[in-house]
């Protein structure tokens, strides 16, 4: 999973993606490294463990985007 991942997930607002500062916010509340995320992306096994309804949404997005277009992220 990539921040182009996080920047263009569509739903959740008027504008596709999540917000930097909600990003940086939630990865410190499930102890992940929003530094590194940002640098290198994070796999997203490490999503999908916190159960958490937006990172799984992340994923299922990221999913899309990669089926559709052929990259790997």
């Amino acid at each position: 999973m990539t921040l182009e991942h996080l920047r263009t997930i569509p739903g959740f607002g008027n504008k596709p993606g999540f917000c930097s500062r909600g990003g940086r916010d939630w990865f410190a509340a499930h102890g992940l490294d929003w530094n590194a995320f940002r640098k290198e992306g994070v796999e997203a096994e490490k999503l999908v463990a916190t159960g958490d309804g937006l990172a799984l949404a992340l994923v299922a997005h990221a999913q899309r985007m990669e089926a559709s277009d052929g990259r790997r992220r």
